[in-house]
């Protein structure tokens, strides 16, 4: 005899709480890429640069930064041919690895980075900040932490060693 496996559904308030976020979500992610279109261009563009132009030498191994910001590798792959081909970035054999592959941002990148951040912040404060108490942003802060480090775990195991621990090792 077969045992049937009922299906845990959602409660109504987790249903409701469910769609909100995925509805939520999506509507904030196109707001936030819609502002940044002024300036042209696209927030997964923004964020790459950006996420670049925090690390000391502003560079990062391919593979690190699509795992920092949640894209394929192919898809990390077509989006650094747009911003090289406007001279917003380079790549580079990574120095302590040639096998590996850096997405280093140039000076005319940095610019650029500096004035779409501008934009973007304001655009995070109106969209998203202004909407919500501080308590609010914290707990929403706190319990998508516990979801990233709930899915990134396998992930990061995928990734490999990044430059700076083939140097040091």
């Amino acid at each position: 005899m077969v045992a049937s496996h009922e299906p845990r559904w959602l409660s109504e308030g987790e249903q409701d709480s469910w769609r909100a976020y995925l509805r939520g979500s999506r509507m904030l992610e196109e707001a936030l890429d819609r502002d940044l279109q002024v300036l042209g261009l696209q927030l997964s563009e923004y964020e790459i640069i950006s996420m670049l132009s925090e690390t000391p030498r502003q560079r990062l191994r391919m593979s690190e930064l699509a795992a920092i910001v949640v894209q394929s590798r192919s898809r990390l792959t077509h989006t650094a041919t747009r911003l090289e081909k406007r001279g917003w970035v380079t790549r580079e054999p990574c120095e302590f690895d040639r096998r590996g592959v850096e997405l280093v941002l140039t000076k005319e990148g940095a610019k650029r980075v500096l004035k779409a951040s501008i934009a973007h912040v304001e655009s995070v404060q109106r969209h998203l900040l202004d909407v919500m108490t501080p308590e609010q942003l914290t707990a929403l802060g706190e319990a998508m932490a516990l979801v990233r480090d709930a899915l990134s775990e396998p992930r990061d195991a995928a990734l490999g060693a990044d430059c700076d621990e083939v140097r040091s090792a």
